[in-house]
């Protein structure tokens, strides 16, 4: 990837579940280095203003649940061609938290979070340890472990491709809590947290997205 220098031009992908905006959208704003967009899936789908191929990250952090374009109606097309389009190229995916879930039966959106079978259990306002994974990873320089109270899912973990960055163990979480991969010529970023404002306050969940998306975009 060669390096790139500006701000990290970020789009930032919701839809289908409800969150805390002002929260959520506070994680972003303490990035300096990104000039994140949040948008819709199906604004993202429909840009007609040509911008979405110069999106250096998308970070998806939708819930839909059909496989877009199954059923052939023109939206749903259009969503599956911008997320082809975009986990082809050369870019950076971050896929946190419950879009880690979306499209259960898409096969493309299982290759891309390293998961065959996505069918999981949630778990709210569990106290989790955290822990660091492989400490040679940029995401998490300088970081150590720490508690953080969260929605969890139990499900299956990442599987062969990916490189496990945090992890922990804790009877109503998946072990691999961060991982990263590749899908074709595409960075990904996987990490199961970030439900709500105790999470998105949490200093040390703002380092790793912030190092995330540093890293998709081949900036550290």
């Amino acid at each position: 990837m060669v390096q790139k220098t500006g701000k990290i031009k970020t789009a930032v992908i919701t839809g289908q579940h409800p969150y805390d905006v002002i929260g959520f959208q506070t994680v972003f704003r303490s990035i300096p280095e990104i000039d994140f967009y949040p948008q819709h899936m199906e604004d993202f789908a429909t840009d007609t203003g040509g911008g979405r191929k110069d999106y250096d990250v998308v970070v998806f952090y939708n819930f839909h649940r059909a496989t877009p374009g199954a059923d052939g109606d023109k939206l749903g097309v259009r969503i599956k061609e911008a997320i082809e389009e975009f986990s082809e190229s050369d870019k950076g995916l971050l896929v946190l938290h419950h879009a880690i879930l979306a499209f259960p039966k898409w096969e493309l959106w299982s290759d891309v979070c390293g998961i065959d079978d996505r069918s999981f259990g949630y778990h709210p306002e569990q106290k989790m340890l955290t822990e660091i994974a492989s400490f040679r990873h940029p995401i998490v320089k300088g970081l150590t472990s720490w508690e953080m109270v969260d929605e969890t899912y139990t499900m299956k973990d990442a599987g062969q491709g990916s490189e496990i960055v945090l992890a922990a163990d804790h009877p109503k979480s998946m072990k691999t809590i961060a991982w990263t991969r590749k899908y074709k010529n595409a960075r990904i970023f996987c990490y199961q947290s970030g439900h709500d404002n105790r999470a998105f306050s949490d200093p040390q969940f703002r380092t790793v997205v912030a190092q995330g998306i540093r890293w998709l975009a081949g900036r550290i």
